[in-house]
């Protein structure tokens, strides 16, 4: 493994929220730090869900431009695992063998295709350990 982390969906989407101060200032804190340091990794799986999110669900929905920049300035430079029928193999091999769900499967494969020491994520439990990659919980 490397020092490399992987941030899930929740991360990008929680910089956005105006209503949980200290979840919004640690996820900025992450992707920053992922930017400036360029160990930090997503999966084409983050940005789809984020976008899912952003475009719909927001207080003030992210408009197509801005979406259009921030996948320029924050996704594109992240953005290390696309889908695969290998990504897919082995997300169907850990979702039998974990009883994960298959989004989950599917960001811990990515993570661990993307030879990711650590996973930052509130979906899984805190201490996690899928071989070398350990879940970590930011918010906590």
């Amino acid at each position: 493994m490397s020092d490399r982390f992987f941030l899930d969906t929740n991360i990008f989407v929680y910089s956005f929220d105006q209503g949980a101060t200290a979840k919004a200032l640690r996820a900025a804190h992450l992707i920053r730090e992922s930017l400036t340091t360029q160990k930090g990794v997503v999966s084409y799986q983050v940005v789809q869900e984020f976008f899912n999110v952003a475009l719909k669900e927001f207080a003030q929905p992210m408009q197509p431009a801005d979406a259009g920049q921030y996948l320029i300035a924050v996704f594109r430079p992240l953005l290390a695992v696309h889908s695969s029928q290998a990504l897919y193999a082995d997300a169907l091999f850990l979702h039998a063998q974990s009883k994960l769900s298959w989004s989950d499967s599917l960001i811990v494969s990515a993570a661990i295709q993307a030879q990711c020491e650590v996973l930052f994520s509130e979906d899984l439990h805190h201490g996690q350990r899928f071989g070398s990659l350990q879940v970590r919980n930011p918010f906590l």
